[in-house]
């Protein structure tokens, strides 16, 4: 069984929030159910549309969702709560008795998904970080919506990563992709029908009690759906690395690499260290999209140090990567005083205080 890759540290558990949104029509809960469908154990928590947050089992009938939630009467979620309000549903879904795994914001139709984001940015929950924006669009009305929505492109500017849903009913599928590609800014763009797409890309699922194993990035590989006719590889629009290095990796380097990080990487998660830049910590690293975080955690006495990294996305040169990576690695016994500034602009700062995060319409620093 290849490795899951970086195995989880001593800091605190965050979950993930996802916020999912696209016109009316487009797909948004056909891709959620389908995401409790193949969740592989994993507990989703989901504020749809409404006042309340509500738990949801992964292995639960996925009809439910609609049946158990109070709609809105402007049928708004960033039009009815500010983020105090937002933050008291985070704070119950993130409870650690509550056992959610991640977390989906299913927006309305009419949503502003940037200011979804904004809420979710600006939550002081700690148990919880940015998952990443899913814009999802319907191929086959695409031309019809965006000439009554032209805000879409605006949409689509943001998002982390687009799905571009009901592809086998859309006259000009290729057409279609290249548009949506031309109008992102760098996100990943998956091509989907039925709104199937990987949990994996969105969060790690839980082993069941009927798979034998951690599901890795490396099995995306190996898996294959088996949810009918309709199914197909789920994996055939994802790439992925794994990459492990002995040697710490240099601060500056390593910015570099994330401030140019290609088109479609939609996912970086694992441990970085930084040798004699933190003799004590190791690094874990967040990022979605555009979005990027570092969180300085203990050595454990006994740990050997490695930097352990996994990257996921959607027509990624994984060799590449790699190699830029390796450039990366530094065993300089010293450290220049100032190499760190980089990472730490992205390190949470405690409560009270300037985070220093990246605001979702910014470019990488």
């Amino acid at each position: 069984m290849p490795s899951a890759g970086p195995t989880p540290g001593p800091g605190p558990r965050q979950i993930p929030v996802v916020v999912l949104a696209g016109f009316l029509g487009s797909g948004k809960t056909t891709l959620l159910n389908h995401l409790l469908h193949r969740s592989g154990g994993s507990r989703i928590g989901a504020v749809v549309n409404d006042f309340g947050a509500i738990e949801i089992d992964a292995m639960a009938v996925a009809g439910a969702l609609g049946d158990s939630t109070v709609s809105l009467g402007n049928g708004c979620l960033c039009c009815a709560v500010d983020v105090s309000e937002l933050d008291l549903y985070l704070e119950r879904l993130a409870r650690p008795a509550a056992g959610i795994d991640v977390i989906v914001i299913e927006a309305s139709g009419l949503a502003e998904p940037q200011e979804l984001v904004r809420m979710v940015l600006a939550s002081e929950q700690p148990g919880i970080v940015y998952g990443g924006l899913v814009e999802v669009v319907d191929a086959a009305e695409f031309d019809g919506t965006r000439a009554k929505h032209p805000e879409i492109d605006r949409h689509l500017a943001l998002a982390d990563l687009v799905v571009v849903n009901k592809l086998d009913r859309a006259a000009d599928a290729g057409r279609v992709l290249s548009v949506v590609r031309d109008l992102t800014d760098r996100a990943a763009v998956l091509p989907a029908t039925y709104g199937r797409i990987d949990p994996e890309f969105l969060f790690d699922c839980r082993p069941s009690e009927e798979r034998i194993g951690q599901l890795s990035f490396d099995d995306l590989h190996e898996h294959t759906a088996d949810d009918g006719d309709h199914a197909g590889h789920l994996h055939t629009a994802y790439d992925s690395l794994s990459f492990v290095a002995e040697v710490p990796l240099d601060p500056r380097r390593l910015m570099t690499f994330l401030d140019s990080r290609p088109e479609g990487l939609y996912r970086i998660k694992g441990y970085v260290g930084f040798g004699p830049y933190d003799v004590r910590n190791r690094y874990a690293v967040h990022a979605v999209g555009r979005f990027l975080r570092f969180c300085p955690e203990p050595w454990a006495p006994a740990e050997a140090r490695l930097t352990q990294l996994v990257l996921i996305g959607s027509g990624i040169d994984a060799p590449a990567l790699a190699k830029e990576l390796e450039a990366c690695q530094n065993d300089a016994p010293h450290a220049d005083e100032h190499g760190m500034w980089g990472v730490l602009r992205y390190v949470q700062a405690p409560e009270g205080q300037d985070s220093g995060e990246q605001d979702p319409e910014d470019p990488p620093a």
